[in-house]
């Protein structure tokens, strides 16, 4: 009998997780800089302005020297401040952000964790967020950050379960809360991804089509308001409460709860392409071009995976660009009085489809 191998150990098999996860880790990381950079580019564009343009060439090393500068910057903590919660809320932050990316599909069987409720998962964790900014807005012990912290969890909160029933609606059509399976239900051509309905559009299929097209736009809204990112950034409105729950804060409590938001809105950005738009599958099926299960058919999978991250998160750019910041009140009445009802008469359309389709 061959003696089992050290990697197939637990010692062996630890170190091949971390080593994934630490891969993961600093893949986004090493993505937030350049996608920070093109961020600044799209907004100054929009304002007929340069944007960065010294640090390196065309000012790609911009996020970076803005990292070390926070990174060097001395941590002032105010006299009235719960200092371990004000502490600990920046890292919560960071951490539970980056804790979403272990279920994300990046290419065919490129995932650190294949779990059959990674829908569950990501649920669990986003609903977790929300303390993060609570936390850091109450230990600030001053005005404008506790404001800013409670009207980031109501925001979270109210936008989470329209989130969720639009996910649902995933879920019904791929039969599967495994991520991994939802994109593999919108393989052979982008006609069966599901903005487009997810194939099958004959018939009772055909209600679908105005359904799906609609949960993806409401998503990306939705994704907007969930990372507090403009026009919904009320939370950390400038013009009313200088920056939200995180006036109090500089140095590198500051930039950590900087990396896990943008952390989370690119994570939204690769929500959308999972479920909505084919995961790492290409518009035209390229099976025949390069054969499933090499590794460039990986990479061409992995790269086609990231243009369409991209390609969202240009869409979050041009929105906090051009879109005028709502008014609390037209948030929420966006939230509850038009998405809630919206989404789950969705659920609804497409749970009959599931059931009574096959009979029309």
């Amino acid at each position: 009998m061959t003696e089992p191998s050290f990697w197939a150990g637990p010692i062996g098999w630890t170190i091949l997780a971390c080593l994934q996860a630490l891969a993961v880790i600093m893949g986004v990381m090493v993505s937030l800089a350049f996608l920070l950079w093109g961020d600044r580019k799209v907004w100054a564009g929009v304002q007929m302005r340069k944007g960065p343009n010294v640090v390196g060439p065309f000012g790609l090393m911009q996020s970076f020297a803005d990292f070390f500068k926070f990174l060097f910057k001395e941590v002032i903590i105010p006299a009235g401040a719960d200092k371990p919660v004000f502490l600990l809320a920046p890292l919560l932050t960071f951490i539970l952000a980056f804790m979403s990316w272990a279920v994300i599909p990046f290419a065919p069987g490129w995932v650190g964790a294949n779990i059959n409720v990674g829908i569950l998962y990501l649920f669990a964790i986003s609903s977790l967020g929300v303390y993060g900014i609570i936390m850091g807005g109450w230990a600030s012990n001053s005005k404008y950050p506790f404001l800013g912290g409670l009207r980031s969890a109501a925001q979270m909160v109210s936008y989470e379960v329209s989130l969720g029933f639009i996910i649902i609606t995933v879920v019904l059509l791929a039969g599967s809360m495994n991520l991994t399976e939802i994109v593999d239900a919108q393989g052979a051509g982008f006609w069966n991804w599901n903005f487009l309905g997810g194939g099958n559009l004959l018939g009772a299929g055909l209600i679908k089509l105005p359904v799906m097209f609609g949960m993806m736009v409401m998503f990306y809204i939705s994704a907007l308001a969930e990372t507090n990112r403009p026009p919904f950034d009320l939370p950390e409105a400038e013009s009313e409460l200088v920056a939200g729950y995180q006036v109090e804060y500089s140095s590198t409590p500051y930039l950590l709860f900087m990396i896990g938001e943008y952390a989370n809105i690119v994570l939204m950005c690769a929500m959308i392409t999972i479920l909505f738009f084919g995961g790492w599958h290409s518009p035209i099926p390229m099976d025949s071009v390069v054969a499933p299960g090499t590794i460039w058919f990986s990479l061409i999978s992995l790269l086609w995976f990231v243009l369409k991250v991209v390609f969202w998160f240009i869409m979050f750019a041009i929105a906090k660009a051009i879109v005028p910041r709502y008014r609390y009140d037209q948030l929420m009445r966006l939230g509850w009085k038009v998405f809630l009802p919206t989404s789950l008469g969705a659920v609804v359309l497409i749970a009959a489809y599931r059931v009574f389709g096959g009979n029309f």
